[in-house]
């Protein structure tokens, strides 16, 4: 096959600069979150049996129960309100929607208000 100009002129360029990544060896270590495949965080607002008062829930998660407990606990400090982690989902006390989507945000995650 016939290299073109530009194909020889990369190929050299490369060639002088042997600390570039060569090829498909080559890979780029992610950090944990965007190397684990994370889907898309669900936040309720639940009313019903909690005695007339309102709590935020968060599901979807894809990690273990250790880290989703974690995760509550620098949210619940994040926001400075109580809540607790529990068979893989958050809750937070009170109507806190819009302030638990920017801190999962800024942590990372994607996240919808439902």
């Amino acid at each position: 096959m016939k290299m073109n100009d530009w194909q020889a002129g990369l190929q050299a360029f490369l060639d002088s600069n042997p600390d570039l990544p060569q090829g498909e060896d080559s890979t780029v270590e992610n950090d944990e979150k965007t190397s684990t495949k994370q889907p898309r965080l669900d936040i309720i607002l639940e009313k019903k049996g909690r005695g007339g008062k309102v709590a935020t829930i968060v599901t979807g998660f894809a990690i273990n129960d250790d880290e989703v407990s974690a995760l509550a606990s620098k949210m619940k400090a994040s926001l400075g309100t109580g809540g607790s982690a529990r068979g893989g989902e958050i809750l937070i006390q009170g109507d806190k929607r819009d302030a638990v989507l920017n801190f999962l945000t800024k942590q990372g995650y994607k996240a919808r208000i439902i």
